[in-house]
């Protein structure tokens, strides 16, 4: 019973902080959301004009659409998922220690929303790797080591790109990590 005390405080305070974090998010500014406006419109225009291109030799269309699929690899947003992920490691029978990790995915420009409805999704086959990386001691020792935090990264955008696709997901970024040791 006394070790539940620590992580209910831990999720308690998790879940307030997530809560002032919400209510106190500055409003958009209203430059940002015309500016969200016209990329919309030029996506819409750009489709447009592919219709308009299709009676045109092959050679243009190709150029073309190396040039904008150049244009869209270069692009990218990040989705900051809302709340963080708390992965307990066990050593024998007992939690030794939880893991807190904060994410966000690299996306494909104009994407986040996507991100966002599949988050339940992701949210169970990240927390399913993070299981797995804690059984295996990827959180123990020097857990912050760049070998082990690029396998974990990896493991992660893998599962990502399965769950919401290769051409949405770039990268999976590792924004936060602590561990409380009891």
């Amino acid at each position: 019973m006394k070790k539940l005390i620590p992580l209910l405080f831990l999720l308690v305070g998790a879940g307030a902080g997530v809560g002032a974090g919400i209510m106190l998010r500055p409003e958009a500014a209203p430059e940002t959301a015309g500016a969200a406006d016209g990329v919309a419109s030029d996506n819409l225009a750009a489709i447009e004009g592919m219709d308009e291109n299709a009676g045109h030799d092959g050679k243009e269309q190709d150029a073309e659409h190396e040039n904008s699929t150049h244009d869209d690899e270069n692009s990218s947003e990040y989705a900051k998922l809302n709340n963080q992920f708390v992965v307990p490691v066990v050593s024998g029978e007992k939690v030794t220690a939880l893991v807190v990790l904060a994410l966000s995915i690299e996306v494909a420009a104009g994407q986040t929303d996507t991100v966002y409805l599949g988050e339940p999704k992701l949210r169970d086959s990240f927390l399913q790797v993070l299981f797995d990386h804690a059984n295996m001691g990827g959180f123990e020792g020097n857990f912050t080591n760049a070998q082990v935090l690029n396998r974990l990264r990896t493991a992660l955008r893998e599962v990502a790109q399965r769950d919401l696709g290769k051409k949405l997901i770039k990268d999976v970024l590792i924004i936060e990590i602590a561990r409380q040791d009891y």
